[in-house]
């Protein structure tokens, strides 16, 4: 068996390196997110740069798992963390995910004060934001560098794909030059970044989504989550599925596809995850993304099967 850094596998027996693990060998314990709202909405759905927001996004903003999503985040937070506490131990501790919107679009002082605040919450040892690249002016940057050397902080851009007609497609409202001046800005200042991409998007191929990984890897992120494109009832790519009928990626194609992607992504990046899923109620298609653990399990079986890690294709291109 291939061997990375004098061991034989990653010490969770996965094939890549998981935040998880990561995390775990950071801070000496269990670390899980706490999902918070904080009301940002987004530049592609307020009209300041498109209407609707991207075709795949639900009412919620990729919100639909906060518990207390319209109380303040001190609620929000206490929330989760005493129902997580039941199963992962008091111990445990957590990062503060501000993950509904856009979270550096909108009122800057008052964005400002909710990071400040979450980052010294109880047993909280980070602080993840999800934003868009286009949404990081100077003052923005130089607040998070200042968060970054107090805390473990990550910025999370949505990316989804590097080819910019799908990005048209999809309603992203931003392409992949704009991207990377915001990933550079974030970059310069040493901020840890978290890349999301998403596979299965309307008439892309498994050539377009290698090459997406291909790209994302040149830019040496401190990690990646790989999402499968859940549609979600009542939005407007269930709309463009319907009336369109464009092909869906089977589970056995996603895992091909992502486990070559792991191939392609440089073993010290880590992987924050590896599928995407909505509520039960609300997915119109693919049926099989409801079944997550089906999903990651065959991920791990594909790749001990086939012997292969990540980062084992990197020296190729």
């Amino acid at each position: 068996m291939r061997r990375i850094k004098n061991i034989t596998k990653y010490e969770d027996g996965k094939h890549f390196l998981s935040m998880s693990l990561y995390l775990k060998k950071r801070f000496g314990c269990k670390v899980y997110k706490v999902p918070l709202n904080i009301g940002c909405s987004c530049p592609n759905r307020d009209g300041t740069k498109g209407i609707g927001g991207c075709i795949y996004c639900s009412a919620d903003l990729s919100g639909d798992f906060i518990i207390e999503k319209q109380e303040d985040i001190a609620v929000q937070y206490n929330s989760t963390v005493e129902k997580m506490s039941a199963k992962w131990g008091e111990n445990a501790k957590c990062i503060a995910y501000f993950q509904s919107g856009t979270n550096t679009y909108g009122n800057q002082e008052f964005i400002k004060k909710q990071i400040e605040r979450a980052s010294n919450f109880e047993n909280c040892v980070g602080v993840s934001i999800g934003t868009r690249a286009d949404c990081l002016c100077d003052d923005v940057i130089e607040f998070l560098s200042n968060i970054s050397k107090k805390t473990y902080l990550t910025v999370e851009l949505g990316l989804q794909t590097v080819n910019d007609q799908t990005g048209k497609l999809i309603n992203r409202c931003m392409d992949y030059s704009e991207f990377l001046k915001g990933y550079n800005k974030l970059k310069q200042k040493g901020i840890n970044i978290c890349v999301h991409i998403i596979n299965g998007l309307p008439y892309e191929t498994k050539e377009d989504m290698l090459k997406t990984a291909m790209e994302v890897n040149k830019l040496k992120p401190h990690c990646v989550k790989i999402h499968m494109l859940n549609i979600l009832k009542n939005t407007e790519m269930a709309r463009l599925y319907l009336e369109e009928k464009f092909p869906l990626l089977s589970l056995e194609e996603y895992i091909e596809i992502v486990c070559e992607q792991l191939r392609l992504l440089d073993e010290n990046i880590i992987i924050g995850r590896l599928t995407g899923d909505g509520k039960k109620e609300d997915t119109l298609a693919p049926l099989w993304t409801i079944k997550k653990i089906d999903v990651l399990n065959g991920i791990d079986k594909y790749m001990i099967k086939n012997n292969i890690f990540s980062g084992d294709k990197t020296n190729i291109f």
